[in-house]
């Protein structure tokens, strides 16, 4: 299949993978300053952006059979991976599988339980509502800041600093993804995301002190799942530590996939 995606920088590769409803442009904030050093190779997973969704496009298993199979076609073998909260699972998925290098995982999905499954369900089910009933005034209203908190609250733990055109086309991007209400029916009601890692690279999953989508008690399933990885606390963000701490971010993930020297 055809994933669509853009190569910038040059370097060691790293793979950026978005989250549900993102796209490319999800990775805005820290990608530039990634591609100083690193091959950055973003990707629109299938029903995103401008990737057309496969059969099994709205589950969480038919996204993550297309990236494997995109990985296998592509030629990469053990690339370094950084994925954001869907997509922060799905880099974890494919450390699982031996399929990644070094692998930075942000505010994953899959470690909620109980009450947890419904309260992400019915709030994002909400948020998406809304968005595409404003989806017509949503330049305008991130621009205001004002409108931008009250969008963003439940992602970012300082909306009102975000980028305007960056909030744009993500809630843009949100309203337009055809496979986010069986994406998120999927994600609710599925098997939570099995570990371990089969890799000898570095795990490190970063999660948002103020995350009010995956809430912070779920980092310790994750770490029960993936118990050789490293937990990175980001004091100060929210559900997205790349948009709240862009400069935090990218440290993290310069220092967890760092090139060892050669001897």
């Amino acid at each position: 299949m055809n994933i669509h995606h853009t190569r910038t920088g040059r370097g060691k590769p790293l793979l950026l993978v978005h989250g549900l409803g993102g796209s490319i442009n999800s990775w805005n904030t820290i990608s530039p300053a990634l591609a100083q050093t690193r091959e950055v190779i973003a990707l629109d997973l299938p029903g995103h952006g401008q990737t057309v969704a496969q059969a099994d496009s709205g589950t969480f298993d038919g996204l993550a059979r297309s990236l494997d199979d995109w990985l296998g076609k592509q030629g990469f073998t053990a690339i370094d991976m950084v994925g954001s909260s869907m997509g922060a699972r799905l880099v974890l998925e494919m450390a699982r599988r031996g399929r990644a290098g070094a692998v930075v995982a942000l505010d994953p999905g899959g470690f909620w339980q109980g009450w947890e499954r419904t309260f992400f369900r019915t709030t994002i089910s909400a948020s998406i509502a809304l968005v595409r009933a404003l989806r017509p005034a949503l330049p305008v209203l991130s621009g205001n800041i004002a409108g931008r908190t009250a969008l963003m609250l439940q992602l970012s733990a300082r909306p009102w600093a975000l980028n305007p055109a960056l909030i744009s086309d993500e809630l843009k991007s949100l309203a337009d993804t055809r496979t986010f209400d069986a994406l998120v029916s999927d994600l609710a009601n599925g098997a939570n995301q099995q570990g371990p890692a089969n890799t000898h690279a570095p795990v490190v999953i970063g999660w948002g002190r103020q995350d009010r989508l995956c809430l912070p008690q779920q980092a310790g399933r994750a770490m029960a799942a993936f118990p050789s990885a490293t937990l990175h606390w980001f004091e100060r963000s929210g559900h997205f530590p790349m948009w709240d701490q862009p400069e935090e971010t990218v440290r993290l993930i310069l220092n967890a996939t760092r090139i060892p020297p050669v001897d």
